[in-house]
């Protein structure tokens, strides 16, 4: 495959990384906020579907497609960007895993107190606090993780 060929698959798998995570994290924090406990059910099980289909595939290519655009240009690892790169995707991951065991918690929860008639209980929405902090330092790595995609230093590239 060539390099080009990789860079584009790596461009686009970004792009679902990063649209899927913040279109999941839209939807289900707006849902916590309706307070509809039948709404929030279904939004729980959307986002974690999500995180299965888009963003596990992804974060597991992600660092493939990367490392292998690295090999076909022979660029060392400690390369800054490169460093700083890989630094912060697992930043983002190791906020991003226990947020997916928070989710498949929190969507149980949820289900439970459909199938009860009952309120979503208190540890609920502890979860979703913790989901919700954990959410902004891999939202942010995520950033960085794309500007330095965009504005690294390609020795001969005048980049």
């Amino acid at each position: 495959m060539t390099y080009a060929v990789v860079k584009t698959l790596h461009i686009l798998s970004m792009v679902l990384l990063f649209g899927t995570g913040l279109g999941s994290a839209f939807y289900k924090w707006m849902a916590d906020r309706s307070g509809n406990v039948d709404h929030i059910a279904v939004t729980n099980r959307h986002v974690v579907i999500a995180d299965w289909l888009f963003t596990t595939p992804t974060v597991i290519f992600q660092p493939i497609s990367g490392l292998w655009m690295v090999y076909l240009l022979g660029i060392p690892l400690t390369t800054s960007w490169i460093a700083a790169s890989l630094f912060l995707f697992v930043l983002a991951g190791a906020c991003w895993l226990p947020v997916v065991w928070l989710q498949i918690r929190m969507q149980r929860i949820a289900v439970q107190a459909v199938a009860e008639a009952s309120p979503l209980p208190p540890v609920y929405w502890r979860m979703a606090r913790w989901w919700f902090w954990l959410g902004i330092p891999a939202f942010a790595s995520m950033v960085l993780l794309v500007a330095l995609m965009v504005f690294k230093h390609m020795p001969g590239a005048g980049t």
